[in-house]
């Protein structure tokens, strides 16, 4: 993988961080295409975009060093975000008090906006989800030597940069999830065109990447199971995710407002 994408002198521009920029630019125009089409004006809808990226970008930080104590040797490393290193789920839930705190002072329609999160938050996971491929973080366990997906391992180089174990074949946690959330997004995408209900986006998201997440962690040697249950606790917050989006989509079909 590539970690560094340019290096000049002794300044250097990490994929990772070029990707995850690209990956906020077209989730924004995704949703900013969506929020239109909700009546959401412009103006409220790039400040909450800001507003929730900030916050989202804190939360994950905080979050991948309290996960990741032993990959920071100085103060000013918990600050290099540039050279990868943050948490999904910590993002999600720094930008999630973000955007709630802003939908209540600006009275936003609750609903509408969050099927527009719902459809931008995949594609813009999936330019992230590249990054952590170059960069290495978010890595998967050693592949067994017998196992059929050793064909598919990835192998790192020996680069300081890198993140994941290097020269040893691992899953590929990485793009799997990257294409994952693509196919969530383009189903998401389609499905909003028509879609019955406010709400049934988010729904469906929270149902949809709570199921690929659960199952990829069997996958990804980042995170130790908790002793007891053999789960991770990002696989306990997602079973809560899918959990939420069934019992959403039960509750707002059972109002059924029309859209």
């Amino acid at each position: 993988m590539f970690p560094d994408l340019i290096t000049i002198g002794g300044f250097t521009i990490h994929t990772y961080g070029v990707l995850t920029a690209i990956g906020l630019l077209v989730g924004f125009y995704v949703g900013l295409y969506f929020a239109k089409k909700e009546g959401i004006s412009e103006k409220n809808y790039e400040n909450l975009f800001i507003l929730t990226v900030i916050g989202g970008i804190l939360g994950a930080r905080i979050a991948y060093i309290i996960e990741h104590k032993e990959d920071f040797n100085s103060f000013l490393d918990f600050f290099a975000i540039w050279n990868g290193g943050i948490d999904w789920f910590g993002g999600f839930i720094g930008g999630l008090i973000t955007a709630i705190t802003y939908i209540k002072v600006k009275k936003l329609p609750l609903l509408k906006v969050a099927d527009v999160a719902g459809v931008s938050i995949p594609i813009g996971h999936f330019f992230g989800r590249l990054g952590c491929t170059s960069a290495g973080c978010c890595h998967g366990k050693p592949v067994p030597p017998d196992s059929p997906f050793r064909d598919i391992a990835i192998i790192f180089p020996n680069n300081p940069h890198c993140l994941a174990p290097q020269g040893v074949p691992l899953y590929p946690t990485q793009p799997a999830e990257a294409i994952g959330n693509l196919l969530i997004f383009l189903v998401l995408f389609f499905t909003y065109r028509k879609k019955s209900f406010d709400g049934q986006i988010i729904g469906m998201y929270l149902i949809l990447y709570g199921i690929e997440r659960f199952l990829l962690e069997f996958w990804r040697g980042v995170t130790p199971p908790l002793p007891y249950i053999g789960l991770t606790w990002n696989q306990i917050i997602t079973l809560m995710m899918v959990a939420s989006g069934i019992v959403l989509l039960f509750y707002l079909r059972s109002k059924r407002e029309p859209v």
